[in-house]
């Protein structure tokens, strides 16, 4: 774990949940399973990729260094390209069965939708097992909580992926930030530019309240029982898989899950937020089905340590207005999002996957005299750190014990957002205070059958 980071100024209180979550929780520890094989830092560790299309094939090349045994995706024929490019991994469709029956695993990662993040990173803990997932850490506030003290007890490496963490931008963020470049910062804007307008890309019905009408046939090599994991049950359409599930309110956590965890790193990281004390949003858009066309959410965070309240506001599907001191309008940062902290005695401004931060007007930029480099430094990016880690040679760059208060914090925009109003959160006992039917959000049922463990 790196030396500073939002997760350690949340109370052990605030962090770990209910009484009742943590009293009713058990990890089997990892002498009871025999504990992960020993690998000296020479040897090579055993991993298994669970969602290996898209993202999950970029994570499986990122970590080919290391031994590819098994490969688990419910979609065949949409892993195909990936199964075919290591051709010595033992195929599953059942992450449950790879994790039984191949004993010689190290870590596992995982890039499957967001609803199923939480089941497999515990069983894969539960299991003895390493982990690497995508991000955002999982769906809902409970399974953030949970899944952080099932990493905590066990032992294990757990990471988030988000690459920028590890990235020499956003430690000078940090750094810059925390020398006074911009002075006292009391307010963030952070922004993702992109939209999921047409709601699901590939096909939306012409009521925005509805789901797709038709009822094609499951194709021949998906296993759409377990591709729907723990979420309610629905036909199979194209438009969920392999089309745009993270729009989908019941799969994903769209673009504050999916760009939010990256953009907002950095501003948790720097100025050391812990939880907000009250979340409002206002959306363009919203159905019950489909995350909104455009949305503005704005958290209150209080005083911490010697640091200030801080107004954090997210735009998606949209862009905060241009600073004053950028005279050709153009906002600084990477082309799809980034933050602007807002300082006493200036501006900073950085991209969504960790650009490098510039001081604005530009005049400040050239004046500022670079303080020392104070955070350790990561070699060969975010999933070399993480094996690295599992060979005991470096901490995890964003463990689980940094990514579930980030994911909170998300998942936090995302229940504002679907109630369009303000809630007040009660973290010390998760749970909004001024909006009781706001709560159902915080921890979601599960489809019988299926349970965190807890």
């Amino acid at each position: 774990m790196t030396n500073a980071t939002a997760g350690r100024n949340l109370s052990r209180r605030n962090f770990l949940g209910t009484a009742a979550a943590a009293a009713a929780f058990s990890l089997v520890p990892r002498h009871v399973l025999g504990g992960p094989r020993h690998v000296a830092p020479s040897e090579k560790l055993n991993l298994a990729g669970i969602g290996i299309a898209g993202k999950g094939a970029d994570d499986l090349n990122q970590a080919s260094t290391e031994n590819i045994v098994a490969l688990c995706d419910v979609d065949l024929d949409h892993a195909a390209k990936t199964i075919r490019k290591f051709p010595q991994a033992k195929i599953y469709q059942d992450y449950r069965k790879m994790l039984e029956q191949e004993k010689s695993l190290d870590g596992v990662l995982i890039a499957t939708p967001d609803h199923t993040h939480a089941i497999i990173a515990m069983a894969a803990l539960q299991a003895g097992k390493h982990v690497f997932c995508q991000k955002p850490q999982c769906y809902d506030i409970f399974e953030a909580r949970t899944l952080s003290k099932a990493a905590r007890e066990s032992g294990l490496v757990t990471q988030m992926g988000i690459q920028g963490h590890s990235s020499e931008a956003a430690r000078t963020v940090v750094e810059w930030i925390g020398a006074g470049a911009i002075g006292e910062v009391r307010e963030v804007q952070a922004w993702c530019s992109l939209s999921y307008y047409p709601w699901g890309h590939a096909y939306w019905s012409s009521k925005l309240s509805e789901r797709p009408q038709e009822t094609p046939a499951v194709p021949a090599q998906l296993d759409w029982d377990l591709w729907l994991g723990p979420a309610k049950a629905r036909p199979y359409h194209p438009t969920y898989h392999p089309g745009s599930w993270r729009a989908w309110w019941d799969f994903g956590n769209g673009m504050m899950g999916d760009r939010g965890a990256h953009t907002l790193d950095p501003v948790v990281w720097a100025l050391k937020l812990g939880m907000p004390t009250s979340i409002e949003a206002t959306s363009c858009g919203l159905t019950n089905e489909v995350h909104p066309l455009s949305a503005v959410v704005t958290f209150q965070f209080p005083a911490r340590e010697n640091l200030p309240p801080v107004k954090l506001t997210w735009y998606e599907g949209t862009r905060p207005p241009c600073p004053e001191e950028l005279a050709n309008g153009k906002m600084l940062g990477h082309p799809e999002g980034g933050a602007l902290f807002i300082g006493s005695k200036g501006k900073l401004t950085c991209g969504v996957y960790g650009d490098s931060p510039r001081l604005i007007p530009e005049r400040a930029m050239q004046e500022y005299q670079r303080p020392p480099k104070s955070l350790p430094r990561i070699k060969g990016g975010h999933m070399q750190n993480w094996v690295r880690a599992c060979k005991g040679l470096e901490p995890a760059s964003a463990p689980f014990s940094y990514a579930a208060p980030l994911t909170e914090i998300c998942l936090l925009g995302n229940i504002a957002k679907r109630m369009d109003a303000r809630i007040e959160w009660d973290a010390d006992n998760m749970k909004v205070t001024n909006l009781p039917e706001a709560n159902r959000h915080v921890r979601t049922a599960y489809r019988p059958g299926w349970s965190l463990g807890v």
